[in-house]
């Protein structure tokens, strides 16, 4: 029966797709599989990151990352994080982006809208992540009983489908060789003459470093 990694598995669900026996399903936290497995290999092959396997989990574990040294630790692959990941592997700088949870832009944390002008400063408008545009908005407010409404109109936004928006500007940063971890947290920070020299994140307890200054 196939193997999963847990800590490797980034619950994209490519391999369900391909799985001629419907032995895998996404669980709401997990990739399961059943007694349906026929051992044919076809999810290893779809597997973008190596988390299936038909060996067990002792081979699995020789396979995982060695302790490695970056010159940027980004902690947390939202729009910001992702977004500087990005601009610092653009500028030739080793980059780790980590995000805790196990799906970039899942669950989505803010109600979407954004200045055009704003989002043209990192990235250019692509449908693919553009749900609509707006052309005016209101913001209320309620303090002790008093109720302000601010509008503004005239001007252009968008209403972005964040769980696409926050995978594709993570993609971006990977495109420029930065490396990307997801359900990985960062535990504690590493100092140096009271500098923060980097810091040690829950996975596999791998110590990761950021490479001293120049």
């Amino acid at each position: 029966m196939v193997t999963i990694d847990s800590i490797r598995c980034t619950y994209c669900g490519g391999c369900v797709s391909v799985c001629p026996e419907d032995a895998l399903f996404l669980a709401e936290t997990h990739l399961s599989v059943n007694e349906n497995c026929i051992d044919c290999g076809d999810c290893v092959s779809a597997c973008p990151v190596g988390a299936l396997s038909l060996v067990g989990d002792d081979q699995l574990q020789l396979s995982l990352p060695s302790n490695r040294s970056y010159d940027l630790v980004v902690v947390g692959a939202g729009p910001g994080g992702s977004t500087a990941a990005f601009v610092a592997a653009q500028a030739g700088l080793s980059v780790l982006l980590i995000e805790k949870r196990q799906e970039i832009g899942s669950p989505v944390r803010c109600a979407e809208g954004i200045e055009k002008d704003a989002l043209l400063e990192f990235i250019e408008p692509d449908p693919l992540w553009v749900a609509s545009e707006v052309t005016q908005a209101a913001i209320t407010t309620v303090h002790n009983g008093r109720e302000e409404t601010w509008k503004g109109t005239g001007g252009r936004g968008y209403i972005l489908e964040r769980l696409i928006f926050d995978r594709v500007l993570a993609e971006r940063a990977a495109q420029q060789s930065a490396e990307v971890c997801v359900k990985t947290s960062v535990t504690s920070l590493l100092t140096e003459n009271e500098r923060v020299r980097g810091g040690k994140k829950k996975f596999n307890t791998v110590v990761i470093c950021m490479a001293p200054e120049k």
